[in-house]
């Protein structure tokens, strides 16, 4: 044994504990100890069962990360479960916590499994672009069934340890959370085990076929398709699934280890490892003293009552933290407040909150239509019209009604923070707290660091966006920041395709097949043409291009605004988006009067214009300091954009083709364009430096 696995004595049973904090996962060191605990066992005559269990907050939550991407060392999990599950000996898992990944498969390679009520039991591999290697696909089909297996293991979603009784994927459900009061059920269990039944293998238990298995297989695919686009790692899975029916149990998991082994090996998984890293380093900002402690934020005030402000206050209250929003106009202020009643019924209805939760919620947040309301509040986060104007004036306004040490957030798009900053006294506790719409449903939440503002000020925002259950990446100000900035040049790619000769159902189906969740202009029309247009006449450095966004701006001045106007780049009449002809003759007489030529694109071209603007703006944002990591940028673009997880982010799928191929292909569409697409189809400086010495972006 070593440090992390040790063996205790209670009576005739052996007790093996894991202790590897903080989530217990499945290093080398713990397989190893694993391997040699179940030995011991074996050959000792004095221990009658086993019972396995883990120290700490969670039972074993999956593999170790530091090993990611690393030779694999001995031994390998699928051997170590595999002499668990050979034991002769009954072995017992108590389950507390998590049993995640490696360690719901370590789990059912025991013969019995007692877990507390508030267990998460799951195999989410799919998130990384992997399936389960060590058994899973083969091992929770016969305990639950082929139908709960397809969707536990497609759909990387856990269930509880109330459905998992319910499933025979556990035996016994203890009443409390507490770890011990779980080991004393299981070692209550293992006397019974040890002397009636002995040990009852998984791998024995036959699969329940479905007479009609061959249809369910086929829905699954087919579903799986659709909600997994262009994802390998789910069919695979279902592929293995399919096996523990057809093939011998050592076929089926030779086969499983040969998918797994593939999926390892793919881009794909190599991309959404890299998201699983790169979502985990974001809240670290380099250079930032980790001994500044936050302020204490209990209170929150919310301006603007409208889509925005009423989602970032529902995000406040959903923690438990006192809201209280402001709205000058009485009847927008109960118009919001309604909209908040709302949502958190349709919540309640769906069952991801109680009604109890429900009403707790809704009872942190007060209305008002006075400033006085904010003089104790700790931090403000204005979501107030997007003008620079209407900012200043309420950014000097909370400076003389709130407490010195209140933190002032702007929750503006593109507007320079540090302008806002200097209409008050106190520009170290201005930033910005940029959320993605719907605020109370999108993860992502850019937190703009000013020229002036405090280091206190940034760790305060940092871990206020945790408390919220936010994934926050800290940026520097410019306009957009970073991701509404690389959005402006993909939407700009995107405009001068539709002069070119290209419809708005052209581009958006060439991205939608790239892997973007929507293209470019339904995503325009679902928020409204006019927002870019207005936010674009806000700019303190506009564009001289006369063509940068034109055909946006000419929607707009044809009064075509999107959804809401039911007309934009798409028709909405019927209530469905449709192609519209009145918007594509539209474009096509501005092309004629600009000189510009329709011609065929093709879906590749379009694919390249919009990917190579972002990758190679993100390079320059890089350059400037804006972002600290290229990983920071993929992780914007992944949670705020609909960039597909399976390549990665904009960063890590230049990487992937290869910034020498990156550069290439920029440079060749710098050679074809004129006028000032000459200087957007500049390659960035940091793209070429790295093209020649061979280095990577994700190491910058």
């Amino acid at each position: 044994m070593n440090s992390v696995v040790t063996v205790n004595m209670e009576n005739s049973v052996a007790v093996i504990t894991i202790d590897n904090p903080p989530v217990n996962a499945l290093s080398q060191p713990v397989r190893e100890g694993l391997r040699q605990a179940i030995s011991s066992a074996a050959d000792d005559k004095d221990i009658s069962a086993i019972v396995l269990r883990c120290a700490g907050r969670t039972f074993v939550a999956g593999a170790d990360i530091k090993e990611f991407g690393k030779p694999p060392m001995q031994p390998h999990l699928p051997a170590v479960l595999n002499a668990v599950e050979a034991s002769d000996k009954p072995v017992i898992v108590a389950l507390h916590g998590n049993a995640l990944g490696g360690g719901l498969e370590l789990a059912m390679a025991g013969h019995y499994r007692v877990a507390s009520a508030r267990c998460k039991l799951g195999l989410p591999e799919t998130n990384l672009g992997l399936i389960p290697g060590a058994g899973g696909t083969q091992r929770l089909p016969r305990l639950t069934g082929v139908e709960l297996a397809l969707d536990m293991i497609t759909s990387a979603r856990p269930i509880s340890a109330t459905k998992a009784l319910e499933h025979g994927l556990v035996d016994e459900v203890v009443d409390s959370d507490d770890a011990d009061e779980v080991l004393q059920a299981a070692l209550a269990f293992a006397s019974g085990a040890a002397w009636n039944d002995g040990p009852r293998r998984t791998r024995d238990i036959v699969v329940a076929s479905p007479e009609d298995y061959q249809k369910i297989f086929e829905f699954w695919r087919t579903t799986t398709e659709k909600k997994a686009r262009g994802q390998h790692a789910p069919q695979f899975a279902i592929d293995a699934i399919e096996h523990s029916l057809n093939l011998p149990f050592d076929e089926a998991i030779a086969k499983e280890r040969e998918y797994f082994l593939e999926c390892k090996a793919s881009p794909q998984s190599r991309a959404m490892r890299h998201a699983f890293f790169a979502e985990r380093s974001c809240s670290k900002v380099p250079g930032l003293d980790a001994s500044i402690s936050p302020q204490s934020v209990q209170h929150v005030g919310v301006i603007g009552a409208g889509t925005m402000g009423t989602g970032i206050a529902m995000c406040f209250a959903s923690a438990g933290l006192q809201v209280t929003l402001l709205e000058l106009s009485e009847d927008n202020l109960q118009r919001g407040l309604g909209l908040i009643r709302e949502r958190y019924e349709q919540s309640r209805q769906r069952g991801r909150i109680s009604e109890s939760q429900m009403h707790a919620n809704i009872a942190l947040i007060n209305g008002t239509q006075s400033y006085t309301d904010f003089a104790d509040v700790d931090l403000v986060v204005e979501a107030a019209f997007e003008s620079m104007q209407v900012k200043r004036e309420i950014f000097a306004q909370l400076d003389s009604t709130c407490r010195p040490d209140t933190l002032l957030a702007t929750n503006t798009s593109y507007l320079n923070i540090n302008t806002i900053a200097e209409a008050t006294a106190h520009p170290e506790r201005v930033l910005g707290m940029h959320f993605f719409s719907p605020a109370h449903v999108m993860k992502l939440l850019e937190v703009v660091n000013g020229e002036q503002t405090s280091s206190r000020s940034l760790v305060t925002a940092l871990n206020v966006a945790k408390r919220i259950g936010k994934i926050a990446c800290a940026v520097g100000v410019c306009y957009g920041f970073v991701g509404n900035r690389m959005y402006s040049c993909y939407g700009r790619e995107a405009n001068a395709l539709l002069l070119e000769g290209a419809t708005p159902s052209d581009i958006d189906q060439a991205m939608q097949q790239w892997g973007m969740a929507m293209g470019p202009l339904a995503v325009t029309d679902m928020s409204g043409i006019d927002i870019g247009y207005k936010a674009r006449r806000e700019r303190e450095d506009p564009p001289a291009d006369p063509l940068f966004f034109r055909a946006a701006d000419l929607m707009v001045e044809n009064e075509r605004l999107g959804q809401k106007t039911s007309a934009g780049f798409y028709d909405y009449d019927s209530g469905k988006k449709l192609d519209d002809k009145t918007a594509v003759q539209l474009l096509k007489r501005e092309a004629g009067k600009l000189g510009i030529e329709a011609r065929d694109i093709s879906v590749e071209e379009i694919q390249q214009r919009l990917i190579l603007a972002l990758i190679n703006e993100g390079a320059r944002i890089l350059e400037e300091g804006i972002a600290a990591r290229a990983s920071d940028i993929d992780v914007i673009w992944l949670n705020g954009y609909g960039f597909p997880r399976w390549r990665g982010g904009p960063m890590c799928y230049a990487d992937e083709l290869g910034l020498d191929q990156v550069v290439r292909q920029i440079d060749a569409i710098h050679a074809k364009a004129d006028g000032a697409a000459k200087s957007y189809w500049r390659a960035a400086d940091l793209l070429r430096d790295l093209a020649v010495s061979g280095d990577k972006l994700s190491e910058q």
